[in-house]
């Protein structure tokens, strides 16, 4: 039987030893938040760069917009997958260049109708507000992973501390964190960064 790996995903990083750090901490994939709205922004220009970086370090790249007009959808083709985390319609994420990684708070209505979108390759389900670090009640998204046609990504109030336990009962195909590997709000700690796959890794290791 093939060990379980949860995937790990990091997301608002915004500089290259965020990316370096990712990398050496056993990180999977790394997010750049292109929405203003977020501490965590930052511009195409250096998100581009950041995700340039991250390939040499064999990371997949993944753009995080939110209500993006089509024409930044469209130009968002040099990263690995497209994070979409506002309100688009499935149509609207069908004109991503790139597989879509499809965000929204959980609740089983919302999760019923991204898995059943045909432009959505895997579900990321948050917490009641994306970025804030806030969790949720999992006991009801257990049998929809269980069940999903799709791949699932876990996020919403994880820390170091936390994500074994949340591995354990959700067993998800990759969990994401920001906040939760942050010093301060938008600046990420390596030593978070590096725990937080070492619970990870634990967990995969508890469950095989």
């Amino acid at each position: 039987m093939t060990p379980r790996r949860t995937r790990v995903k990091i997301c608002g990083l915004s500089t290259d030893a965020d990316v370096v750090a990712a990398a050496e901490a056993g990180a999977d994939l790394v997010g750049f938040v292109l929405w203003q709205g977020s501490p965590r922004h930052v511009t195409l220009e250096r998100a581009r760069a950041l995700a340039a970086l991250a390939a040499r370090h064999s990371l997949e790249s993944v753009a995080l917009v939110v209500d993006a007009e089509p024409a930044f959808l469209a130009a968002l083709g040099d990263f690995d997958r497209v994070q979409c985390h506002g309100h688009e319609s499935c149509n609207a994420v069908s004109r991503a260049p790139k597989p879509v990684l499809r965000g929204f708070p959980f609740s089983p209505e919302a999760f019923a109708t991204w898995a059943a979108c045909p432009s959505v390759d895997a579900l990321l389900v948050d917490g009641p507000r994306g970025g804030s670090g806030e969790a949720f009640d999992h006991a009801p998204l257990v049998p929809l992973v269980a069940a999903s046609p799709k791949k699932v990504f876990l996020a919403g109030g994880l820390t170091p501390e936390t994500v074994g336990a949340a591995i354990a009962r959700v067993r998800p195909y990759g969990v994401d964190v920001s906040s939760g590997v942050e010093r301060t709000r938008g600046v990420k700690d390596p030593e978070r960064m590096a725990a937080f796959c070492a619970a990870v890794r634990m967990a995969d290791a508890l469950s095989a």
